[in-house]
Formats: structure tokens, C-alpha cells, sequence
């Protein structure tokens, strides 16, 4: 066997863009892709987020830089990959993660509320990646990670939008996968059980909620934005050449239960 012929984990030289990379587990993500070697691209709808993660990831050591966009406007998604093809020359990896949660029982969810979650959860999904795709086939490479959740797969109250959402993202992982792969471009998923994020940490100050969700775990914990760290990076390099249209929960042994 030559070991020497094993594929790497470091990502040096690579240009990945992360979407919703300024907090919470897309941040995480976009450190541990810069820790490895590639130049990150964080975008978010908000200016002051973005330049305050931006300066102080540059400190640590990072290579990070950032554009303001909406996913949910194909302009603005547009003008965001054209940027960043203009200043690097290409997009290695994309890392299709905004989104957002409104949690209300079923007969009390508004329909402007559920158009708002499914715009940016699912509709900002397909916009980035469907952008992101039309340059990766022009390079004949590429690797599209999007970011579900166990909810795409597991039934919890209160989650009528967020888990419709979920659930398309995994089902256009699989078609992507299927039609990008002549085109050397790997598309695959992570799916997060519950994380401490900015999102979710009103919902989990309650202790009952709290436990409930532990005690749905193996691990017996929630879940911290660096438990993603890992995942992203082994899907984002070369180690991953051979996994295309796979869902990967990192979920503490929630869906083995």
C-alpha cells in the first residue's frame, strides 16, 4: 500500500465561501476551513457582523474576507459570486448554510412567516447553489456542502417551516449530487442536531426543553458550533473525493436511537 497516494484534509490554496459565516455554527465552520488552509469568504445580510468577525479573525491569523448579500435575491447572489470570481479567479468550496428558524405550532404559523423561513432556508439554498454550480462546471471541479438538519428526517413539534426546509435540502443534495457528478463536483450534507448558537439559545433556556433534547442524544449534551468543525472540513477536502449526495448527521446519536 502507498501511504503516500492517501489524500489530504488541508485545504491550503482553496477558495471556499461560506453563507451566514459571521455567528453560530457558520462561523465555526468558516474558522475551521481557515485553520486548514483555505481563504474564506463569509457573507450575511449584515455589514457590522461581517467586519467585526472579518478583523477579528485577521488577528488570529486567518485569511478571511467578506461581501454582503442576500440568498434570497438572485441578484445580489449573482453579484456575490461574480465578486468573488473576480478577485480569486475561482470557488472551491461552497458552504450553503444561512438560515433561519421561526418555531410556532402548527395553527399558529402565519403564511408570511412560513414564505420567510422556506425564502431563506430553502429558496436561498437552491439560489447559491445553483449560482455556485454554474461556476464549479465551468472549473470541472468543486465541492457544494449544504447545511440541513435531523429535523429534514426527524419529526419535532414546532418546526412545521423549519423542518419543510430541511427535508428539500437533503432531497436537492441527492439531485445535485446525481447531476453535478460528471462534472467532478461533490455535493453533500451536514445535518446538526441541536447546536449553541445565536439561534437557538432562547429556545434551549428552558431547562425541561433542555433536558428533553439531551436525553434524545447518546452523547447526553448539546451539541457546540466546533462539534461541525470537523465534518465540514473532511467534506470540504480531498479525503471526501469518494462521498457525493450523503446526508451526515452530527447529531450525538440522535437518529441511530
Amino acid at each position: 500500500m502507498d501511504i503516500s497516494q492517501f489524500p489530504s484534509f488541508r485545504l491550503d490554496k482553496k477558495i471556499a465561501l461560506v453563507t451566514g459565516g459571521s455567528k453560530g455554527i457558520g462561523l465555526a465552520m468558516a474558522c475551521a476551513l481557515g485553520l486548514h488552509g483555505a481563504n474564506v469568504v463569509i457573507a450575511s445580510r449584515n455589514v457590522g457582523d461581517l467586519k467585526k468577525v472579518t478583523e477579528e479573525m485577521s488577528r488570529k491569523g486567518l485569511s478571511f474576507s467578506w461581501i454582503q448579500a442576500d440568498v434570497t435575491d438572485k441578484e445580489s447572489v449573482q453579484l456575490m459570486i461574480e465578486q468573488i470570481i473576480q478577485q480569486y479567479g475561482r470557488l472551491d468550496i461552497l458552504v450553503n448554510n444561512a438560515g433561519m428558524n421561526i418555531r410556532k405550532p402548527l395553527v399558529e404559523i402565519e403564511e408570511e412567516e412560513w414564505d420567510q423561513v422556506l425564502n431563506t432556508n430553502l429558496k436561498g439554498i437552491f439560489l447559491v447553489g445553483q449560482a455556485v454550480a454554474k461556476q464549479m462546471i465551468k472549473q470541472g471541479n468543486g465541492k457544494i456542502i449544504n447545511i440541513s438538519s435531523i429535523f429534514g428526517g426527524v419529526g419535532m413539534p414546532f418546526q412545521t417551516s423549519y423542518a419543510a426546509s430541511k427535508g428539500g435540502i437533503n432531497q436537492l443534495t441527492k439531485v445535485w449530487a446525481s447531476e453535478l457528478s460528471p462534472y467532478n463536483i461533490n455535493v453533500n450534507a451536514i445535518a446538526p442536531a441541536y447546536i449553541k448558537t445565536p439561534m437557538t439559545g432562547a429556545w434551549l433556556q428552558d431547562e425541561e426543553r433542555y433536558q428533553e433534547i439531551v436525553k434524545n442524544t447518546m452523547l447526553n449534551r448539546i451539541g457546540e458550533p466546533e462539534d461541525v468543525a470537523g465534518p465540514v472540513v473532511f467534506l470540504a477536502s480531498d479525503a471526501a473525493n469518494y462521498i457525493t449526495g450523503h446526508i451526515l448527521y452530527v447529531d450525538g446519536g440522535w437518529t441511530a436511537k
